[in-house]
This record gives C-alpha cells, sequence and structure tokens, in this order.
C-alpha cells in the first residue's frame, strides 16, 4: 500500500506544468552556476599567474637582494571557491613579505571589481538557499491540506491505508519526486568542469559531494517543515503565507539579525585602533633607538668597509631587538583583538544557528573552505613561508632584512665594474596549502547534524499531527 501512495505521489509531481517550469528553471540556475563558476576559476588562474610574474618582473635589474623590498605572495584560487565562493572574495589576496615583523593580507577581488561585491556571484549556495528552498515551499505547502481542499484525500482514505503509512509515503514521494530530479543537473554539471579545465583532486571531488549532499538535507528541511505545516493548517493558503514568513525570517532577517546583535553585544577593537597603539609604540622603540646610536663607537677609525660591518651589525642588533619588542606588543594586541573576535563569532554563529539557511551556508563555506577561517589560515601559511624566506634572504645578505631595519652597503671596485643582476626565480616558492578535509569536516558537522535534526523534528511533528489530522 506504501508503495502505491509513493507512486502516486510520484506521478502528480511529475506530470505537472509547475514542475516542468520550475524544475527547468532550477536545473538552468544550476549548470549555468556550474558554467559561470568555471569560467570565474579560470580568470582567477590568469590573474593569479599575472599576479606572480609580475611580482618577479619588479626585481629584475636589480642587482643587490638587499634592495628586494616588495616581494609578495599570494592566495591562489581554489576551484571549489568557485562554486561555494563564502568570504573568499572579501578577503585580502595578496601579502608583502617580510623576513620578520608582522604580516597582512590586502587587495581583495572586490577591490578590483566592485560591481560583483553589489549582486554576488551565482554560486551553489545561493541556489540552494534561495532557489531549491523555494521550490520546495511551492511543492509542498498544500500536500496535506491542499488535498482536503480538493477532495483526494477521503478518496484515498476510502482505501483503508493507515495514517502513518500515508504520511510516510506521502514524505518520501516528495523527496524522491523533487529531490532525486534536481541531482541531473548537479552531475551535468560535474561533467561540465572538465571541459571548462577546471579538474578536481579526489579531496576535492569528496568536499563537492558533501556540499551536494548537505544541500539535500537542507531541501529536505524545508519539505518537511511545508508538510508539517500543511498538517497544521487548515487552509493551503494559510500554510503557503506561514511558510513564506518563515522563509524570509530563516533566509535574510536572521543571519543579518545575530550579526548586528552580536556586534552590539561584543566590543572588538578595530583594525585602526590596533594599528594607531602600535603606530605610537613604534615610534617611541625608533626614539629610544635613535639615543642608543650615540653608543655606537666603531673598534677602528681607519678601514671603512670594515665600519661599515661594525655599523650594519649594531643596527641590526637594535633592529632584532625593537622587532622583537614590537612583535610581543602586537601579538598581545592581536591575541586581546582575536580572543573578542571569537566571542563575537561564536554569539553571532549560535544566534544564526535557528535559521537552517545559516546552517547550511556555515557547513558549505566550511567544507570548501571559503568560510571565515580562510583568511586566518592564509596569514598563518605566510608565516610559516616567512621563515623560509627569512633564511634565504639571510643566506643571500648576511642578515634578516625587514622590520625597518637601516644598512648601509659599501660598493665593491671601481665605477666601471659592471655587477650582475638577482635572479628572482631563485626565491623560495609559496606553497598554498589548502584547510586539511579532516579539519573541515570537524567544522562543519555541527551544522549537518542540526540540519538533519531539523528534519527529524519536522518531520515527527507532521507524523504526530497527521494521526490527530480531522479527514473531514
Amino acid at each position: 500500500m506504501i508503495r502505491l501512495v509513493i507512486e502516486k505521489e510520484l506521478r502528480d509531481i511529475i506530470s505537472s506544468t509547475k514542475f516542468a517550469i520550475t524544475f527547468g528553471v532550477c536545473a538552468v540556475l544550476i549548470l549555468l552556476a556550474f558554467y559561470v563558476g568555471g569560467k570565474n576559476h579560470q580568470l582567477n588562474l590568469s590573474r593569479y599567474e599575472a599576479a606572480k610574474a609580475e611580482n618577479l618582473r619588479k626585481m629584475e635589474g636589480l642587482t643587490d637582494w638587499i634592495r628586494v623590498n616588495s616581494h609578495r605572495i599570494f592566495l591562489p584560487p581554489q576551484p571549489l571557491e568557485a562554486l561555494v565562493t563564502g568570504v573568499s572574495n572579501d578577503i585580502g589576496r595578496t601579502i608583502e613579505m617580510r623576513g620578520q615583523g608582522e604580516l597582512s593580507s590586502v587587495d581583495s577581488r572586490f577591490n578590483d571589481d566592485p560591481i560583483f561585491a553589489v549582486f554576488r556571484f551565482l554560486d551553489l549556495d545561493f541556489i540552494f538557499q534561495i532557489v531549491l528552498s523555494l521550490f520546495a515551499i511551492l511543492f509542498a505547502f498544500d500536500a496535506i491540506n491542499g488535498e482536503k481542499e480538493r477532495g483526494t484525500l477521503r478518496l484515498s482514505f476510502a482505501n483503508a491505508i493507515p495514517k502513518d503509512k500515508f504520511i510516510l509515503a506521502k514524505l518520501i514521494g516528495s523527496f524522491t519526486a523533487l529531490g532525486v530530479p534536481l541531482l541531473i543537473p548537479i552531475l551535468l554539471g560535474c561533467l561540465l568542469l572538465p571541459l571548462l579545465g577546471v579538474y578536481l583532486t579526489d579531496n576535492e571531488w569528496i568536499r563537492l559531494g558533501l556540499v551536494i549532499f548537505t544541500g539535500l538535507i537542507y531541501f529536505g528541511v524545508f519539505l518537511t517543515l511545508s508538510i508539517f505545516l500543511s498538517v497544521l493548517t487548515k487552509k493551503s493558503s494559510n500554510s503557503f503565507l506561514a511558510l513564506l514568513v518563515i522563509w524570509i525570517l530563516a533566509v535574510f532577517i536572521v543571519p543579518r539579525s545575530s550579526v548586528l546583535l552580536a556586534g552590539r553585544a561584543v566590543n572588538v577593537p578595530s583594525v585602526d585602533e590596533l594599528s594607531y597603539k602600535k603606530g605610537r609604540f613604534r615610534a617611541q622603540l625608533w626614539k629610544e633607538d635613535q639615543d642608543k646610536l650615540g653608543e655606537f663607537k666603531p673598534s677602528t677609525d681607519k678601514d671603512p668597509e670594515e665600519m661599515v660591518k661594525e655599523f650594519n651589525k649594531f643596527m641590526q642588533e637594535l633592529a632584532d631587538e625593537r622587532n622583537k619588542k614590537l612583535q610581543d606588543y602586537s601579538n598581545r594586541l592581536n591575541e586581546e583583538r582575536c580572543n573578542k573576535q571569537i566571542q563575537q563569532e561564536r554569539l553571532a554563529f549560535g544566534l544564526a544557528r535557528i535559521s537552517p539557511s545559516a546552517l547550511f551556508s556555515l557547513a558549505a563555506t566550511n567544507l570548501v573552505g571559503t568560510s571565515i577561517g580562510v583568511k586566518e589560515h592564509f596569514i598563518n601559511e605566510a608565516h610559516g613561508y616567512q621563515q623560509s624566506f627569512a633564511e634565504f634572504m639571510k643566506e643571500k645578505t648576511g642578515m634578516n632584512l625587514g622590520g625597518d631595519v637601516i644598512l648601509f652597503r659599501m660598493k665593491k671596485g671601481g665605477d666601471e665594474e659592471e655587477e650582475k643582476p638577482i635572479d628572482p626565480s631563485q626565491l623560495p616558492k609559496f606553497e598554498y596549502r589548502a584547510i586539511p578535509l579532516d579539519k573541515v569536516l570537524n567544522n562543519s558537522i555541527l551544522d549537518i547534524g542540526l540540519l538533519i535534526l531539523f528534519n527529524l523534528v519536522f518531520f515527527v511533528g507532521a507524523f504526530v499531527g497527521f494521526l490527530r489530522f480531522d479527514m473531514r
């Protein structure tokens, strides 16, 4: 009997004109998201390669490694960024590299193309959050009360179908008829990626599969919620209105309100405030070092080259000590700000998690590595590279450059001697490692679990409510 109800549900949904139109729109949007994502990835790759080439070009013609003061590293574009953009376009993707001192990222993609910041990109996050959730509501808002209004519900129960089996078959049939066909354009989109020159690793295919799985769970939340409200309300117009209000709250109001409330509750010092304090402290240290310059006395005043070496060593020691004090002070300020920021994020995300839409967005961006933590991960990767860069520069110049150190270099030989240019390609390569899969799974497991919980709660509510449903 349950099989017959499922088959009836499949026929009713798939054979309807409404399904053909809405499914066609959803399929086009999904394929368009994959196509645009693949094209954007290719564009971002070309920009990334051009930025690296320009970085090396600026060093051409330099004859001394000590003059290298504009070496930059870049956050490479990841293929899945184009499918779930998250904050990848908002964060700085360039870091000015120094042998020591604090690092910060600048130059977001929206800095070059601000128009995209206005309307954002068409990606899977948008399609699942907005389009497919409405798709679920449109087909399930009258799953029960609509059949009662049309008289088909009493006709179905003329065959003595148990209520528990009917509601279970109704849910299975609805999800199969609506969810399974959506896999077709998604799979076609996955096949489209290699044709566009976007090749995913095994790790990235797993991440994309988890995003799609999470999206179907999120789709199921609005499907079970629609059936639940269809059981609770007598008229289908009332259930549709209630679902529309809930959808607006879940998709737009709750996530944004949670950020505003968290911002009011936890005050995080701004970057400008920290820069001002660091600048004052740096100026104080410079003044102290200027006073120490009078203490410098060379061991000889006959050999100018030896005097320059001694002076450079003295200045290097002052710079190292100054940078250590500044780094300790900066670390303390950054740690205080980071702790406040973590409190604010936890509060904001905790409040936002009452919304299934926020849960999906948090899970999807965590899975592909475009969550709010990608900026910190990029900085940490840059700090790891900073050590190899400092060792390389020390090998080439005999000192660790960076941190406002002033050095002098005497020219060897006569003016007629031609100095050989440096080879910028000798610089150590920056190898960015994406956030590991096990870490992103740990970060997203709570959100995926809560989405599953929402499904269970709404299904149980629909199940229990239908057992008490009045057929008359």
